[in-house]
């Protein structure tokens, strides 16, 4: 690699690289549902495609659905690192419905290396979002980005700016008249039940 270029990569905010997305469709488990679709497989470096049939047995179907970026960002490592460390490395799709027409009822909507990004979509239930065994000429082009970039955040105990801290206003007690008063003892109050006393 020349010089220009891995000075390139340590200083790139992002990179990508173009994966197809295998989709399988299978025959529905409810009579509510007759079809079961769910992504199955990314292929890396993959041509453009738009639901080509790739095989057909048994009833079951695999598509090449797509072809999509799968971009990493540099601010991202600490989730690429989790999707790394799975026992076997982790790269996730998102499906969102097609509109009303579409010839597949489906579109491939996102892949990325971020557990984290795709729990986002996880949580209207309107999505399909898999998790797919990361390819082996992709685990370690992530695994380079995470190296080059990632930077440990030490713990850092949070401290209470000072808008933060309670203030003794002396709000609710009457014998407190001014703000510099709330560590005095209220003698005037003391002298005058004194003389009610007398």
């Amino acid at each position: 690699m020349a010089k220009d270029d891995s000075h390139a990569l340590r200083t790139a905010t992002a990179t990508s690289r173009q994966v197809g997305v295998i989709v399988r469709r299978r025959p529905g488990v409810t009579r509510w549902a007759r079809w079961s679709w769910a992504p199955v497989a990314l292929l890396p470096d993959a041509a453009p495609a738009d639901w080509r049939m790739l095989r057909e047995e048994d009833g079951v179907t695999d598509f090449h659905a797509a072809t999509m970026p799968l971009t990493l960002h540099r601010g991202e490592t600490e989730a690429y690192r989790i999707a790394l460390s799975e026992p076997v490395p982790a790269a996730y799709v998102v499906l969102r419905p097609s509109a009303p027409g579409a010839a597949m009822p489906w579109r491939v909507h996102l892949v990325t290396a971020s557990p984290h990004e795709a729990a986002l979509f996880q949580t209207s239930g309107d999505e399909i979002v898999e998790k797919v065994a990361m390819p082996d000429t992709l685990v370690p082009w992530v695994g380079d980005w995470v190296a080059r970039h990632h930077v440990e955040e030490p713990f850092v105990k949070r401290r209470r700016r000072p808008q933060e801290m309670p203030v003794e206003d002396g709000v609710g007690d009457a014998r407190v008249t001014r703000a510099s008063d709330v560590y005095r003892s209220p003698t005037g109050h003391r002298h005058a039940r004194q003389g009610d006393d007398e």
